[in-house]
């Protein structure tokens, strides 16, 4: 899916270090095809003095007994290996002796007792000479070829002192000897170079590994939703940003999943249809070829949620093949409501900045007013008229600082470092000092038995949590005696949750709920709630709003990071 993505990173291909073919970890398969193929030989030869015995041809016992014997052992090694691969590295290796030499010393002594007609003995040492190159080292299959040469030769000269046949035999056995010498170096040179083929293609498939993960560790981190469709609408891929604009109020299930039976994603389907049939190419039945990205607007009409805007881009992705089975395409969602606020955003830094040189200009002011109404107080007595006025101008006064000091948080956030908190123990505090200001409150706590580790900066957390509190009993409507709800969800993450009992919000309403300077209040400042987004954002902590119609309550829900243990 690289022609659709966003580019990584370039990372070095990892060097892994090639080994010379003796001293490589040797493949198991490979050395369980040799045993197989020793025991085959075996089969075969104790087969073929059974049937010269059958056939009344004069064969010597000795040899009948060498081959049963042969075929036994290396049937027992075939099926209940004793000898690993590893083993055969040394030439002072039990298991080298216990298959190499073996079958060398049974092949030299065959040579000796039969005659060349009845058995090719001399191509029946290459195997073990070929094993010995192949699984062990070069000096290994070199020392095996002098072994089988040594053992070809004495054979020949013994059937020379028996038959009196000295040159052909010593010929034969010359030559065979320079044969398995070539064997020994070709299979050694092979080996070699198919164990640095071998590390080669892990290096390239631990590169390839990383690069997919690197990909799609991009892929879940990006806030534009990343869809992958075939053309029956299946939907094949999706990051979480996908599946969060898709669903209601929580995220779609995980693909593979059609587009089909879904009436909120009606214009989704049309524009992914329009797409298949007019822009890529599909009516004039060519392959289908790259194009680039078109741009478009969809609505998602969900029932028990404000229908929701998207911004689509579609690129087409065409298989590996010249059919249609697998040709893809990509879908780029972003939802219009937070491309807005990107646009919003870059004119509240400006407007944040001046904001910022106001307030400060007013603290100093809003300071002295509040000193000279306390001595003001104090030089009227204690008259009830002039006490409501002095209680009237604190008031305001407190008002007007809290603004300022909100304003401030806004254009320079207090700077802070996410700790490791016992979440249960926090939140207990932060309701307990919460309770003590709001006398007339009803809080409901349900807190878990035991501690909850998050990661958060403790003041910044008091200050969310106060301002949800505060938000929830200002809304509250549940007559006769409003309620509000705070529950810890112990989990990975662990989620805290402010209920309180009120109607759903307005969909205006809600489109501009995180919004800064945004309150249905007249006496507003419209920042408590876009401020406690922004601390969350800082600490890795995500904060949601969703209508619980089964509680009949509004609910905000904060989900921490996790604190892993190592």
């Amino acid at each position: 899916m690289s022609s659709g993505l966003p580019p990584t990173a370039a990372v070095e291909p990892p060097t892994v270090p090639v080994e010379p073919a003796g001293r490589a970890g040797s493949p198991v398969r490979l050395f369980r095809t040799f045993l197989m193929a020793r025991a085959g030989l075996g089969v075969a030869l104790a087969a073929a003095q059974i049937a010269a015995q059958v056939l009344g041809n004069q064969s010597p016992r000795l040899g009948l007994m060498l081959c049963l014997g042969y075929a036994l052992l290396t049937l027992v090694q075939w099926v209940w290996p004793v000898v690993e691969a590893t083993e055969l590295r040394w030439l002072r290796a039990k298991a080298w002796w216990a298959t190499v030499g073996l079958d060398i010393l049974l092949f030299s002594a065959l040579a000796a007792v039969e005659s060349p007609s009845n058995l090719p003995v001399a191509a029946m040492l290459v195997l073990p000479v070929l094993l010995s190159a192949v699984m062990a080292s070069r000096r290994a299959g070199l020392a095996a070829a002098s072994m089988a040469t040594l053992g070809l030769l004495g054979a020949s000269f013994y059937a020379g002192l028996v038959a009196a046949e000295w040159g052909s035999s010593i010929t034969q056995g010359g030559l065979a000897g320079i044969g398995y010498f070539a064997v020994a170096l070709l299979g050694s040179e092979l080996a070699a170079r198919l164990v640095r083929e071998q590390a080669v293609a892990q290096g390239s498939m631990a590169y390839a590994r990383q690069q997919v993960a690197l990909n799609q560790l991009v892929i879940d981190e990006m806030k534009e939703g990343v869809l992958v469709l075939d053309r029956e609408l299946v939907v094949r891929a999706a990051n979480p940003a996908a599946l969060a604009l898709l669903g209601e109020r929580e995220p779609a299930r995980q693909p593979p999943f059609s587009l089909e039976g879904v009436s909120a994603w009606a214009a989704l389907r049309e524009a992914a249809r329009e797409a298949w049939r007019s822009e890529l190419g599909e009516a004039s039945g060519e392959p289908l070829a790259p194009t680039s990205s078109r741009v478009r607007d969809v609505m998602l009409a969900f029932v028990h949620a404000p229908a929701r805007a998207l911004r689509l881009r579609v690129r087409a992705m065409p298989g590996r093949s010249l059919g249609e089975a697998d040709d893809l395409l990509l879908l780029l969602l972003e939802d219009r409501a937070t491309l807005l606020a990107r646009a919003r955003q870059d004119k509240l830094a400006a407007m944040g900045r001046m904001s910022a040189g106001i307030a400060h200009e007013i603290r100093n002011p809003l300071a002295a007013i509040s000193q000279a109404n306390a001595l003001l107080g104090e030089d009227l007595g204690g008259q009830p008229a002039h006490q409501r006025l002095t209680a009237l101008v604190a008031s305001n006064v407190q008002r007007l600082q809290r603004i300022v000091d909100e304003v401030m948080l806004l254009a320079a956030p207090a700077q802070g470092e996410a700790v490791s908190l016992d979440g249960t123990a926090m939140l207990q505090e932060i309701c307990d000092d919460w309770l003590r200001t709001q006398t007339a409150a009803q809080l409901d706590l349900a807190l878990p038995d035991v501690p909850v580790s998050l990661r958060f900066e403790p003041d910044h957390l008091r200050r969310v949590v106060l301002n949800l509190l505060d938000n929830a009993w200002r809304h509250a409507q549940c007559e006769p005696k409003p309620w509000v709800r705070l529950e810890l969800l112990p989990g990975d993450p662990p989620r805290c949750r402010v209920l309180n009992p009120s109607p759903p919000l307005p969909t205006e309403v809600e489109r501009h709920l995180f919004e800064p300077f945004f309150s249905t209040r007249s006496r507003g400042s419209g920042l408590g709630l876009y401020i406690c987004r922004e601390l969350c954002e800082r600490y890795g902590a995500r904060i949601d709003y969703r209508s619980d119609t089964e509680q009949g309550a509004v609910v905000f829900t904060l989900s921490f990071q996790a604190v892993h243990e190592r």
